[in-house]
């Protein structure tokens, strides 16, 4: 992985948090608007890691592969993951 493994490990850390935290808030009977609230900061928070996968992998593995003869496949690869982001909302 090209990105910055501290940050992408440190945001997936804080997202297993806030999950065992929804957990928790489900088990508990919470407000229903609190837990969507928690639910969407998580996503939020996975969305941005996977930003900053996606756009380490640009700056590497598709520059490296625009050098090549077939960086095809390398911008195929990062093209199917943005759309797939970007479908998402």
């Amino acid at each position: 992985m090209k990105a910055d493994r501290g940050s992408v490990s440190s945001r997936i850390r804080i997202v297993r948090g806030q999950l065992d935290g929804i957990q928790k808030m489900i088990d508990e009977d919470r407000y229903c608007i609190d837990i969507a609230a928690q639910m969407l900061a998580s996503s939020s928070l996975l969305k941005k890691a996977a930003q900053e996968v996606l756009e380490a992998h640009i700056r590497s593995c598709v520059r490296d592969a625009l050098k090549t003869d077939e960086p095809n496949e390398k911008i195929e690869e990062a093209l199917s993951v943005l759309e797939k982001m970007v479908a998402r909302g």
